[in-house]
């Protein structure tokens, strides 16, 4: 499945919000479609079908909202098993450590396909070295820059002025444009509603 490019608004209508993927606010309390249902309504009873759906949701909140393809899924779920710990736990790890996630969170985009189209066009820099690759995966202690042209400072300078918090595993400077990764991850600062429980139990059905 490749990337999403269509309507945003109906993705968050029947996902939920996600702040990753777009700062648009649906108005209506409808899911899409001719015959809609009311926005977080539950079944009232539960089978087979029901529970791969939700499991279905899931995933699709984290493959919408952090704008990556199906096979990247795949990919990222097989490196979460391999390594030490809980799988659901090192999968989230492994999405937010994405650089076009961490520039998102630091505040320097946005969304995170608008903080993908900073990297693309070689706007950001990790410890002083340019990196146009989105997916590449920060490490602790890495400092994420923004280069010295006037017009990347210009383009970034707006959107971080309107950052209003940071997780606490990120260290901003709104004055210099800089940020540094303290430690992993913390999932209770995440502030996307997905139960990646059900992600693991889709990816291993």
């Amino acid at each position: 499945m490749s990337r999403y490019c269509g309507p945003r608004v109906r993705i968050i209508r029947r996902l939920g919000t996600l702040p990753g993927f777009t700062t648009k606010v649906s108005k209506r309390k409808t899911t899409p479609g001719d015959h809609g249902k009311e926005l977080k309504s539950k079944s009232r009873r539960s089978t087979l079908g029901d529970d791969y759906r939700e499991r279905l949701i899931e995933k699709q909140k984290l493959r919408y909202n952090y704008g990556i393809t199906e096979k990247q899924m795949v990919k990222y779920m097989v490196e979460a098993k391999r390594r030490v710990g809980s799988t659901e736990i090192n999968f989230l790890e492994l999405l937010e450590l994405r650089l076009d996630c961490i520039v998102f969170r630091l505040g320097f985009a946005r969304t995170i396909p608008e903080a993908r189209q900073l990297i693309n066009h070689g706007h950001i820099q990790i410890n002083n070295k340019k990196i146009t690759i989105p997916s590449f995966e920060c490490k602790i202690n890495d400092e994420i820059s923004v280069t010295q042209k006037e017009t990347s400072k210009k383009i970034i300078s707006k959107p971080v002025q309107l950052q209003k918090n940071t997780p606490e595993h990120l260290l901003v400077n709104k004055a210099e444009l800089t940020g540094k990764i303290l430690k992993v991850p913390n999932r209770a600062n995440l502030d996307l509603e997905v139960n990646e429980l059900k992600v693991v139990e889709y990816y291993s059905r």
